[in-house]
């Protein structure tokens, strides 16, 4: 398949919904401190308003290859796409009130490549010792050792999450859905 980062090859297998979800609508978040790419802390509970928070696997890196037959786990190609979309339509989701964070289990300086190489204009968050990702029971999956989040994007209002977004499938068009969303939904 395309070695691409930026592209999504066509026949990528889509990701069923298997429930691994249902339980996160109306829940309130713990505080737990994540560290940005921004070189703060930040505690998704305490935040005041309405925060989009796109969970990924892992962003690629041009001169690294993908884990061996990434491209035939279902939804986990497209970290950059997605990244690049919310990239995109910052302004709109800005315009509507919506903090923007990404977040994934690898760590902050692999996440500030991401950050630079797309030139992101919001943080994206490490789980990398996986606490938000245990304490809310996100679906995961492991590959090559590592322990990766499904992608999923959270609908966060003053620390409870109001919808959620799962699976993501193409992962480019979810930052379109996540606009569609909250202007319903002022």
């Amino acid at each position: 398949m395309s070695a691409n980062l930026d592209e999504l090859p066509e026949g990528l297998p889509v990701p069923i919904d298997d429930g691994a979800c249902n339980h996160l609508i109306g829940l309130r978040l713990p505080t737990l401190s994540l560290t940005s790419t921004s070189g703060t802390s930040v505690d998704l509970a305490t935040l005041p308003g309405k925060t989009v928070v796109y969970c990924y696997p892992r962003t690629g890196r041009p001169d690294q290859a993908s884990p061996d037959g990434w491209d035939l786990i279902p939804g986990a190609r497209g970290c950059t796409p997605q990244s690049c979309a919310f990239r995109d339509h910052y302004i709109e989701l800005q315009a509507l009130h919506a903090g923007v964070f990404g977040l994934s289990t690898q760590d902050t300086g692999y996440q500030r490549e991401a950050v630079e190489r797309l030139h992101l204009p919001f943080a994206l968050l490490s789980d990398e010792k996986l606490a938000f990702t245990q304490a809310l029971r996100l679906p995961t999956f492991i590959v090559e050792g590592m322990t990766l989040i499904k992608r999923l994007t959270l609908i966060i209002q003053d620390g409870k999450i109001i919808k959620v977004f799962y699976p993501v499938f193409p992962p480019n068009q979810n930052a379109a859905q996540v606009i569609s969303w909250l202007s319903a939904h002022p």
